[in-house]
C-alpha cells in the first residue's frame, strides 16, 4: 500500500509522519509518535478510551483517519496542560483503574468549552459517548460540574 508524508499539528506542534491512506488517527498517534494517552479500546467508536479532540471538539481517534486530521489542531491528553478538568476528576474521584480516564477528560473539557453553561440534561447526553466499566458516572458528572461552578 502506498505511503504519504504528512503533517500534522498535535499539541500546538508540527509533526511530519509517514502514513499509509488506512492508517487511524489513534495508530498514528501512538505507533507513529509515541502519544500513547488515547488508548484503543472496542477500535470501532463505542467506547471512547481514544478521545481526542479536534478543532476543539471530541473525537473517536479509531474513527478517523490521519489524512483526516492533516490543517486541523489535534489536542490528545498529553497536550492538555493543566486544564481544570483534570484537577477535578482527581478531587471528585472520578476515575478508578484509569484506562477510560483520558476519553473521558478530553471529552468532558470540549463539553466544557463548547457549552460552558451546560446543564444537567446536556452533562449526560455528552457523557454517553465514553464507557466507564468501573465507576459510576455521578463522580464524572461532578467533576464536570464542579469545572462549570468556577466558570
Amino acid at each position: 500500500m502506498q505511503s504519504h508524508t504528512i503533517t500534522l499539528n498535535i499539541n500546538e506542534e508540527s509533526h511530519i509522519v509517514t502514513v499509509r491512506a488506512a492508517d487511524t488517527l489513534l495508530y498514528t498517534l501512538r505507533g507513529k509518535l509515541g502519544l500513547t494517552g488515547a488508548k484503543p479500546g472496542c477500535l470501532n467508536g463505542d467506547c471512547g478510551a481514544c478521545t481526542v479532540n479536534v478543532d476543539g471538539w471530541p473525537m473517536k481517534s479509531c474513527l478517523m483517519l490521519a489524512v483526516e486530521a492533516v490543517g486541523k489542531k489535534v489536542t490528545t491528553i498529553e497536550g492538555l496542560k493543566k486544564a481544570p478538568i483534570q484537577q477535578a476528576f482527581i478531587e471528585n474521584f472520578a476515575f478508578q483503574c484509569g484506562y477510560c480516564t483520558p476519553g473521558f477528560i478530553m471529552n468532558c473539557h470540549s463539553l466544557i468549552e463548547q457549552h460552558p453553561d451546560a446543564d444537567d440534561r446536556t452533562i449526560k447526553e455528552w457523557l454517553e459517548s465514553n464507557i466507564c466499566r468501573c465507576t459510576s458516572y455521578i463522580e464524572i458528572e461532578q467533576a464536570v460540574k464542579s469545572v462549570l461552578k468556577k466558570k
